[in-house]
Order: structure tokens, then sequence, then C-alpha cells
């Protein structure tokens, strides 16, 4: 193993909220969709998708890259990807950086005003890819994607797109994604939902101030443990009792930047996710995989204990041509392989992706 021989920061085990905008970044946007309806019949009243943009759109609107972003986070959640001289280069591309449904940003439980709370619809992977692919046709009027990016949630967004949507994009990026969520995950979720639920400060999605015991909890379970590695813990801890006082400050670090009500609705989301359940194949899992005809680089992490790397690595056998790789082979950072913080995994993600979208762009 690679030895991580510095304090690896809490923000990239998931992802976190933001820091307020500098003046120096992209403008915030929003796309007012009106009802946004979900394929469970229900609608999202009043729905906006939040978005910024990184770069130049070329005349033929050729040279656009969507990225969709990971459970709690937002369009933030790559910024060590974009940028000149980058996987994603804004000297080349035209970078979308949109917000997930509930995820603060755009229309969310914790925003809305039509179905505050825990008025607010159930919603699937496939809801936030449509409410993508409006922003992309109705409000940018592109027509074709040089490739989908994402990492986590983000990722499984990005598989679910070339299903859905099999012509509109090159290529197909997907970091540490699921294209089925496995009964593993969906413990660890459960698992998450409970320590905020079961808190009486929640009070049934209805409370005045964040369910502080509950957000303590919940960072404990998914960002933690679930979302870093032993191996992580043995490098920056040498004595183990050091780890209390550092996690009681991760926890304190996000119980005002973070919604239990946002989190809740995205985890029935990320748990019930299978590709396979997109009409027209029948819950057939690779069939639907089968389906996807964009180059496609999926991209996982050693020992990932949120979205195992079974998952991807089987996914990746039905989809046609895919290039399946090992974040930073011989490090063990599991699911914060993608996270953004630690210098080795951004540098092979900048490298690999980089030069994987030049090799699957098509020609203008």
């Amino acid at each position: 193993m690679k030895r991580i021989g510095y304090v690896v920061a809490a923000g990239l085990l998931l992802s976190l909220p933001a820091a307020a905008h500098s003046p120096q970044q992209p403008p915030h946007q929003a796309y007012s969709e009106g009802d946004l309806k979900l394929e469970s019949g229900e609608v999202i009243r009043d729905f906006s998708i939040s978005y910024v943009t990184h770069g130049q759109l070329n005349d033929k609107k050729s040279n656009a890259i969507l990225m969709v972003t990971a459970i709690s986070g937002n369009h933030h959640r790559l910024d060590f990807l974009i940028g000149p001289g980058k996987a994603l280069d804004t000297d080349k591309y035209f970078v979308v950086c949109t917000d997930a449904i509930a995820n603060g940003l755009s229309t969310s439980p914790s925003n809305s005003k039509a179905q505050p709370r825990m008025q607010f619809p159930k919603f699937t992977i496939r809801d936030m890819v449509q409410s993508q692919y409006r922003l992309m046709k109705e409000k940018l009027g592109i027509d074709h994607v040089v490739a989908v990016v994402g990492p986590s949630m983000g990722g499984m967004q990005v598989l679910q797109w070339g299903v859905s949507y099999p012509d509109y994009m090159d290529a197909l990026v997907a970091m540490v994604p699921l294209a089925k969520t496995p009964a593993w995950t969906v413990a660890v979720l459960e698992a998450s939902r409970k320590a905020i639920m079961n808190d009486a400060a929640w009070k049934d999605g209805n409370y005045e101030a964040p369910p502080e015991k509950g957000i303590r909890l919940w960072r404990d379970v998914l960002s933690l443990l679930s979302a870093r590695t032993p191996d992580m813990y043995s490098a920056q801890f040498k004595n183990g009792m050091d780890v209390l006082p550092w996690m009681e400050s991760q926890e304190t670090a996000l119980i005002k930047a973070f919604d239990a009500n946002d989190w809740i609705y995205q985890t029935w989301a990320y748990e019930r996710h299978d590709v396979g359940t997109t009409p027209g194949f029948n819950g057939d899992t690779a069939k639907a995989l089968a389906s996807i005809k964009a180059k496609t680089l999926i991209l996982t992490g050693t020992k990932d204990l949120l979205n195992p790397e079974f998952e991807p690595i089987e996914a990746g056998k039905n989809i046609a041509g895919a290039k399946v790789m090992t974040i930073s082979p011989g490090s063990v950072t599991g699911h914060a392989a993608a996270g953004g913080a630690i210098p080795a995994d951004v540098e092979f993600l900048n490298r690999e992706t980089g030069a994987f979208l030049d090799s699957a762009k098509k020609k203008d």
C-alpha cells in the first residue's frame, strides 16, 4: 500500500456543502422547469435546477461536458478536475455543473415553498437525469455532449444517462458508481437515516434547529466509516485513541451546513436505484447496461465501503468496450478515492480522465 502520510481532509469523503462563492467563481444560475413530473406520477411543483458553467460553448455547441454531483454534494464536487490543463479543460470544453434534486440548491425539501420538508415527493435517480436533460435541451439548447461525468451518486446518474439517452453523449466517466444498489449499501444508508430520524430533535422532519445528535452519528456512519478505509486511519493515527477528538471536530463542522431532510430524500433515491428498471428493460440490469452506446470509463476505489467495487466492476462487463480502472492502484482509499483531497488520486483522475476524453471525443 502506498503510504498516506498526511491528514486527510474531511471534505473528501462523500461531498459536503461548498464554501460560499467567491467573486472569481462562476455565478450560480437557475432554470425554472415548472412542475417536474416524476416517474412515480407525482410532481415536484415549481421545480428549479441550479447549475454553474465553466469555459465557453463553441458556435457548433459541440464541446459541452455535463457534470453531475454526489449525494449531498453540489456543483463544486469536481472542481479539482475543472480548469485549464485539467481533465475537464476549460480551454477546450464548456462544462455544465449541475445540482441534483434535494441537494439544497436545486429544489429540495429544505427550500421548497410548495412542498416543504416531508411533504416533498420521493424521486429517483432517473428523475434527476430527466431534470438535467431538460436543462441541457430547453435552457442551453445543447443536443449532444462530449461526456457526462460524475462521482458516487453522480456516477450512478452517469450510467443512467447512458441508458436513458444513449445517443446524447460520446463518453461516460463514472467514478465509484453503482448500476444497481447492492444490499450492503442499502444497509449503510438505512443506518445513516436511522441515526437522524431516531433523534428526538428531528421531530418527524419538523425540526427548528439541526438534530445535532443524529447528524453527529450520521457523520460517523457515512463519512468517517463507510467513505474511508481502515488503511487510511492506520496511516493517519499512530495512537488509535487520537481518532476520537478528530471525529468530534469533523462532526461539529457539518452540523450547521447540513440539512437532514435533504439527505434522507437523496438516500431514498440512492438505495432504490437500478438501471434495469428503466422503462423497456423489465428489471434486467445487464440488458440495460448493454444498451449503452457511449465509450465508458468506470473508476473504482480499492476497499470502497460505500459503493463496493465488485458492483461497478461487474457492471462494466455488460457495457461494450467499457474501460474499468482502479483509482491509484496500490493505494487503499476506498470511496474517498474520488473525493478530491488525496493528491495521488487527484493526479490519477486528471490524467486518466483527460486522456480518455481526448480519445473518446468525436471530431467536429
